[in-house]
């Protein structure tokens, strides 16, 4: 079956800003290159949820939406399934899914505790 994986942050005025997502999607595409990955903007930056659902529409029959916020906060708890519920109404056949914000991502906690207990340790 083909699948996607949408990337959704907020978006900055700074083009710089999103480098890091894309380099995120990028690692995820060398991690399974049949699933198609792309990065989706809430504001300020392109493009939208919306345009990137309609590219993928075509390609997938499933289709998971990363919200890429440290916390479920408004945007992910009432603007982004806005944008979903809108997104299934133009695509009906697709199976479109929320994944959790960063912070609920199975094993994420430990990880970072892992990871920033290390550097401090770390002698300079």
């Amino acid at each position: 079956m083909p699948r996607g994986l949408i990337l959704f942050a907020h978006g900055s005025r700074d083009p710089a800003w999103g480098a890091s997502l894309h380099a995120l999607a990028r690692e995820l595409a060398a991690h399974d290159p049949t699933l198609q990955v792309r990065c989706a903007f809430l504001e300020l930056q392109t493009p939208d949820l919306g345009t990137v659902v309609a590219e993928l529409a075509p390609q997938v029959q499933r289709l998971w939406v990363c919200p890429v916020f440290w916390a479920a906060n408004g945007h992910v708890r009432r603007a982004l399934p806005a944008l979903l519920d809108k997104a299934r109404r133009a695509h009906p056949s697709l199976q479109l899914e929320l994944l959790p914000a960063l912070s609920d991502l199975p094993g994420m906690l430990p990880f970072l505790a892992g990871a920033l207990a290390a550097m401090v340790r770390a002698p300079s």
